[in-house]
């Protein structure tokens, strides 16, 4: 049984001089208890294990893509659309996704298998177009992988 998520959070925090500099690292371990996303509830739970508001961890979710706030499908496939990708191809990469899943960026397939996002930069500026799915990059894509790449991930 895991522990309870104050109980790690405060472990987290004890790392730190100041506890607020375990807020990322909170945030994404309430994400995974969370199902995936981060509901109000999460913001509420990582500020009281570290002395924090609700709103100021929410504010640090905001910032950044890998916070969710809002439930997010089985599989999580993101289009880097930076100037890197950008110049070969994200926005048809992007497009034959939609085209593939039959919704836009933002949002989950009818039966919650598939969130796609855009998103400003998955790290990897030397091998565009990237996309990150479930947090595993693939590389060099283009929009005629998608296809091929769909329907891997039907078949998983």
């Amino acid at each position: 049984m895991p522990r309870p998520l104050a109980d790690q959070v405060r472990a987290i925090a004890a790392q730190y001089p100041e506890s607020r500099s375990a807020v990322m690292p909170a945030l994404r371990i309430a994400q995974e208890r969370h199902g995936g996303w981060l509901p109000p509830e999460a913001f509420e739970e990582v500020g009281e294990a570290l002395e924090l508001t609700p709103a100021y961890c929410k504010g640090v979710a905001t910032f950044y893509d890998m916070f969710h706030l809002a439930p997010v499908g089985r599989r999580l496939v993101e289009v880097c659309t930076n100037i890197c990708c950008g110049l070969r191809g994200a926005q048809e990469v992007l497009s034959a996704f939609e085209r593939a899943l039959g919704v836009q960026p933002g949002e989950t397939t009818p039966d919650g298998e598939f969130t796609l996002r855009a998103v400003e930069c998955i790290g990897g500026c030397g091998w565009p177009t990237v996309v990150a799915i479930d947090d595993r990059h693939r590389l060099n894509v283009t929009a005629g992988d998608v296809p091929q790449i769909v329907q891997e991930l039907r078949h998983e």
